[in-house]
């Protein structure tokens, strides 16, 4: 027999068995790679989901501190100004806010747009109001001014539906 045909007959099927043992190995390495990632997805998950439920509290907090009446009721303090309560007011706003900044990164874009919104609209109601009343007069001219304006409003105020939003996409946590 010719020397070349017994070669073939060995190499052939050796190189066949080697084929079909590369393609095992490699779909074995293939779907052991999809499980490590599935696994580290779900490890990261389970470390982010806690976190993600910790800044929707904040920002439930913070939308609740936003609500005129509460927040009018928090600073105003004995002897105040309008001016004063008004400069407070802001102060407490912008600082309330700049804390919570970081928490962006686990709320949704949809919710950190109504959260903006609800501080922009919550200090343009106290600016209207401030707008109404006498710098040096007692705070709680201000005070009231700032109440009657939020309670003739007819819809909800932007902190409320922000607060709607948050409670409805932070349910899917849950």
């Amino acid at each position: 027999m010719n020397p070349w045909i017994q070669l073939l007959q060995i190499v052939l099927p050796s190189l066949l068995t080697a084929g079909v043992i590369f393609f095992i190995v490699r779909d074995f390495f293939k779907s052991e790679e999809k499980r490590k990632e599935a696994e580290l997805k779900k490890q990261i998950a389970s470390q982010i989901t806690p976190m993600k439920i910790q800044a929707y509290e904040r920002m439930v907090i913070f939308l609740e501190r936003l609500n005129p009446n509460s927040l009018v009721l928090r600073v105003n303090k004995h002897n105040m100004t309008n001016k004063q309560l008004h400069h407070a007011l802001i102060q407490s706003i912008k600082q309330e806010y700049e804390h919570n900044l970081s928490q962006q990164l686990f709320i949704s874009n949809g919710a950190w747009e109504l959260i903006k919104t609800a501080k922009e609209e919550t200090i343009k109601l106290i600016n209207i109001a401030y707008s109404k009343v006498q710098p040096d007069n007692s705070s709680n001219e201000l005070s009231l001014t700032i109440i009657n304006i939020a309670s003739s409003i007819d819809k909800k105020l932007p902190h409320e539906i922000a607060l709607e939003y948050l409670k409805k996409e932070a349910s899917q946590f849950l």
